[in-house]
């Protein structure tokens, strides 16, 4: 932020400085952001601004997705399994469940448990909640949480993860900041509520993992066409009771097929979030919530602190010499090479 304040005329005149000399301290930048996130500021700026650009406008797609947040934070963790628990993992029954080959079921005929629906899950329950009890249901600690990539490869990160929706041209509709470990599935309701509350759209294209009888049931009711990657066959048998077992490969219809292709529109919009404006990593507590340059807060490869020769200021001051020197000022005659030795220094 503090970067893009001094390299940005117009977004510095925007905020009300005209010079970079009058822009405050990185401290005065922390304490003010900590004010506005207990406030929820940016949420309700969010709201206000894309009520009144986006209020009267018919959107055609919105495309719903997630995307890890890695975080500095400490995650409260679990405590050490009792012995009664140890001793369950080395059970006849946890062997069987560990990979050993089974048998047909002795007490269900066929070899195979009846398929029985879940009781009251938290999808059942969101459809009954208004959107404040849905928010206030969802974690939102910093936990640990994993997903597996288009290539098969499991990914684990510390932090959070940013579900969000949006629009045609890569508008940002509505975001929601849960725990890394909640799954997908778990805040498409209140997504669709809250961008509903705000947007009118038509479609909502989303992957696999929003593939439920509630997802695609709530959708509907708010007057939405969900548009949904199906699972392979044999997947989670979660959340559908009233689809037969025995189910096909079900492809899309070709209007489908093609509607879903502007789902990478949210692909994009996740790279750019974390390519353009930072959102790779959210500071943790006690940090400055603003983006210094790398080389001022990473420490050194030998443990010493780049600015521990005098200071920030001291690398201030080196920086403006090496700035002065490549445009042929007072330090005129020292190479680009050397500049760059002096600055790490």
């Amino acid at each position: 932020m503090l970067q893009a304040l001094r390299n940005d005329d117009q977004l510095r005149r925007i905020c009300g400085w005209q010079t970079a000399r009058q822009v405050p301290h990185e401290s005065c930048f922390s304490r003010a952001f900590a004010e506005f996130a207990r406030m929820e500021l940016p949420r309700f700026v969010h709201e206000a601004l894309i009520r009144e650009t986006q209020g009267e406008r018919l959107i055609g797609h919105i495309a719903r997705d997630s995307t890890a947040i890695e975080a500095r934070e400490r995650y409260p963790e679990t405590a050490a399994p009792g012995e009664a628990k140890r001793a369950s993992h080395d059970s006849p029954r946890a062997r069987r469940r560990r990979g050993a080959r089974r048998g047909p079921h002795q007490r269900y005929p066929g070899g195979k448990r009846p398929y029985v629906p879940q009781g009251d899950t938290r999808l059942g329950r969101q459809r009954r909640m208004k959107l404040p009890e849905m928010l206030a249901e969802l974690p939102q600690k910093c936990d640990l949480g994993g997903k597996k990539d288009s290539h098969g490869k499991d990914h684990y990160w510390r932090g959070y993860k940013l579900h969000w929706d949006v629009a045609d041209g890569q508008i940002p509709i509505s975001a929601i900041l849960t725990s890394a470990s909640v799954h997908d599935s778990q805040v498409a309701i209140p997504l669709a509520t809250m961008s509903s509350q705000r947007v009118t759209y038509c479609y909502e294209l989303m992957d696999a993992a929003y593939e439920a009888r509630h997802i695609a049931e709530a959708s509907r009711e708010l007057g939405h066409v969900p548009i949904v990657d199906h699972k392979a066959p044999g997947g989670p048998k979660s959340q559908l009771p009233a689809i037969e077992r025995e189910r096909k490969v079900r492809e899309m219809s070709p209007a489908e097929a093609m509607r879903y292709r502007e789902r990478t529109m949210v692909e994009r919009a996740n790279g750019r979030l974390k390519e353009e404006f930072g959102g790779r990593h959210r500071p943790g507590p006690g940090t400055c919530q603003s983006h210094d340059p790398p080389d001022v807060r990473n420490p050194r490869p030998d443990g010493r602190s780049i600015t521990a020769n005098g200071g920030k200021e001291g690398m201030i001051r080196r920086r403006r010499k090496f700035e002065i020197s490549l445009e042929g000022g007072p330090g005129r005659g020292v190479s680009r090479g050397t500049a760059y030795g002096r600055l790490r220094r």
